[in-house]
């Protein structure tokens, strides 16, 4: 298949009109949800989130294997190989699967001795960690068939059925939401969001690629091994990206308290708001560079890499300048007063994402070509020291030291090893 400039900026538009909408809908989730709930229990929330965010390490980097795979065996038109790696792939995400409910039974065992949760609040968070882990299992299953889309390059598909799954889930959480037991309610309608998102994923993927059949008759050793080679590597990269960019709320939750984790939390959501529709770029990179890996298509490649790293920088150094003079205005408007605190983490967050964000452009593209052992090695090792430094840093500058602990690793890893 050959390479599509009007198919890449549709993904790239589609992408940002979606993520666009999506934004205003969490921003007004957000302060909805915090006043119904309350500082304490959305703190619970967020905290209850974090721990269930770590089963993404169950995905073991075979997300990345899907979409990498699906674009270069479907651009070669080898059809029964991307079979027996959907397979293959589907079958190891529904023993994770069961895996994610032990885990989650376990930590429903655990949750006294996690939080001073007690009484009816305990009750709700056990029935909350259940639910959440449950939708784990869904989502692993279910996300074989959305990396299908992503690997065809349909990313205008994946994204509209993500923003059809975010309208339903403001509507629900309108409807339904209040404060008592709103936690479990808010893990509840999660659940039910992502049942209805991942069958249609299913159901799109097979539209999509006709040729696409799955069942043990397509299982492979051989392709466990072609896959197993790449995904270990993608695994590294997951375990990274984990601890970048969940571990901030579980550290401030376990050493400061749950109802610590919301200012902070503003000035995450923040950042996520900003970095995510320009992440979208680099998740357009990895397949569209693995399509264009055959050594007759690296000249396109290489145009491709810089018109891509330039508009990444060019972008997250805007929202950077943007969010630094106008941001405490925009926490004040969305969230009221009392949060003066979101606003300097915030710019240490951005700051951190304007390194960030154009390094990860070229991480895409080279997991996309197959590289993938030593800027996955180099992103772990930043994410172990965001990781410390948080734990050091929080112990006597409170949040702004977990701010601090990201950023300073983001800077000298980065700029002084990823991007030579």
């Amino acid at each position: 298949m050959a390479f599509a400039p009007a198919s890449l900026k549709r993904n790239v538009l589609v992408s940002w009109g979606v993520h666009g909408l999506a934004i205003v809908i969490g921003f007004f989730l957000m302060p909805y949800v915090v006043r119904m709930l309350g500082d304490h229990a959305y703190g619970t929330w967020v905290f209850i989130n974090s721990l269930a965010s770590y089963a993404g390490l169950l995905y073991f980097g075979f997300g990345e294997t899907i979409s990498r795979y699906v674009a270069k065996y479907h651009s070669e038109q080898k059809y029964e190989r991307i079979n027996q790696i959907v397979s293959l792939v589907l079958a190891v995400y529904l023993a994770m699967g069961a895996v994610a409910l032990a885990l989650a039974g376990a930590l429903c065992a655990a949750a006294p001795w996690i939080s001073n949760w007690q009484g009816a609040e305990l009750t709700e968070v056990r029935w909350t960690i259940l639910v959440l882990g449950l939708n784990v299992a869904v989502g692993l299953s279910g996300s074989v068939f959305g990396g299908v889309l992503m690997g065809l390059r349909r990313f205008d598909l994946e994204r509209s059925i993500s923003l059809t799954a975010d309208l339903c889930k403001l509507g629900l959480i309108l409807a339904f939401l209040s404060s008592e037991w709103g936690v479990l309610t808010m893990a509840l309608i999660t659940l039910g969001i992502s049942v209805v998102e991942n069958a249609s994923y299913v159901v799109l993927a097979h539209r999509q690629l006709p040729q696409l059949r799955v069942g043990r008759s397509h299982l492979s050793r051989e392709v466990f091994r072609e896959c197993s080679a790449f995904s270990s590597m993608a695994f590294l990269n997951a375990i990274a990206y984990q601890l970048t960019f969940a571990t901030d709320s579980v550290v401030i939750g376990f050493v400061m308290g749950t109802d610590e984790i919301v200012p902070y939390y503003i000035a995450l959501r923040l950042s996520q708001f900003i970095k995510q529709p320009i992440d979208k770029i680099a998740l357009i990179c990895m397949p569209t560079a693995g399509a264009l890996s055959s050594p007759s298509e690296r000249p396109k490649l290489h145009q491709f890499l810089i018109k891509a790293f330039g508009m990444v920088l060019l972008l997250s150094a805007g929202m950077f300048i943007g969010a630094w003079y106008f941001g405490g205005g925009v926490i004040n408007a969305w969230m009221g007063e009392g949060y003066a605190l979101s606003h300097q983490i915030l710019t240490v967050l951005l700051l951190a994402q304007v390194i960030a964000l154009p390094c990860s452009v070229v991480r895409a593209f080279l997991f996309g070509m197959g590289q993938v052992r030593l800027p996955a090695m180099l992103y772990l090792f930043e994410a172990v020291c965001n990781l410390a430094l948080s734990v050091v840093l929080c112990q006597s500058w409170g949040l702004m030291g977990v701010a601090l602990g990201t950023l300073i690793p983001v800077a000298v890893i980065e700029l002084g090893l990823t991007l030579p």
